[in-house]
């Protein structure tokens, strides 16, 4: 894949139009109802500062937390919005984060901020900060997933790190495209031979045993999938062509 492909890509997955479309809004809101250029200018710093922690603590203890499947009411959106994106990392379908989860989560992480240091137009730049850097985060998240080797040594050390959180070990590299945090928590490793391969990188955890007690995952899931993707995808497709040649000698 050319970089101009993965561009295209990119600006194909609505999300990304949302994300965008709504930081315009966002921005013109913020000129229509200004706050001080101090105050908007350390709205944007602090935003951009607390957004990689927010994502890291969301990322760490929520997504990967082992809490959610317990409860029916959590355990869909469990399922969408990490699991499936274990179970499959290079599924593109499940890419992105879900819209009514990722939303109220970048308000609920920036809005605050700016209304504390500048009332609503304040805000309203901080909202749209957070919606420009989830752009950035997910473009570089298309970089680490899509067949695009990056020629840029600080993209490159980003993807390497995210796939040896996909498939060698979950627990640590936790960032996107900031590991100052896992840094601090020591949970950033570069090479896989630094760590043991985990059992549960692609299941998180929700193994068969686990779904006996906690069935709502596997009932929306189809059953606990195991093994690799790669090879649960290969054994998938000589399953659909072998029932192709069955239909088609009948």
């Amino acid at each position: 894949m050319t970089f101009r492909e993965l561009v295209v890509a990119y600006f194909q997955y609505p999300a990304i139009i949302a994300y965008l479309a709504l930081a315009a809004i966002a921005a013109g809101l913020a000129i229509w109802r200004p706050a001080p250029l101090i105050a908007t200018l350390a709205t944007i710093a602090v935003s951009l500062f607390v957004y990689p922690l927010v994502w890291y603590c969301l990322h760490r203890w929520v997504l990967h937390s082992r809490w959610m499947w317990k409860y029916p009411l959590l355990a869909g959106t469990w399922k969408r919005i990490h699991y499936d994106h274990h179970q499959d990392p290079n599924h593109l379908e499940v890419l992105f984060g879900a819209l009514h989860t990722t939303l109220p989560t970048i308000a609920l992480a920036t809005m605050p901020i700016g209304w504390a240091l500048g009332g609503f137009g304040a805000a309203m730049a901080a909202l749209a900060t957070g919606l420009v850097t989830t752009c950035f985060y997910e473009f570089c998240h298309c970089i680490q997933h899509l067949a695009y080797t990056p020629k840029n040594k600080k993209l490159a050390m980003m993807k390497r790190r995210h796939m040896a959180h996909h498939f060698h070990d979950e627990t640590g590299n936790f960032g996107i495209t900031n590991f100052l945090w896992d840094d601090l928590l020591g949970t950033t490793y570069d090479r896989v031979s630094e760590r043991p391969k985990s059992p549960t990188v692609f299941n998180l955890g929700y193994s068969e045993e686990v779904a006996a007690r906690y069935p709502w995952v596997a009932k929306l899931s189809g059953g606990v999938a195991t093994g690799h993707p790669v090879d649960r995808i290969r054994k998938a497709q000589a399953e659909a062509r072998a029932a192709a040649k069955t239909d088609t000698r009948s």
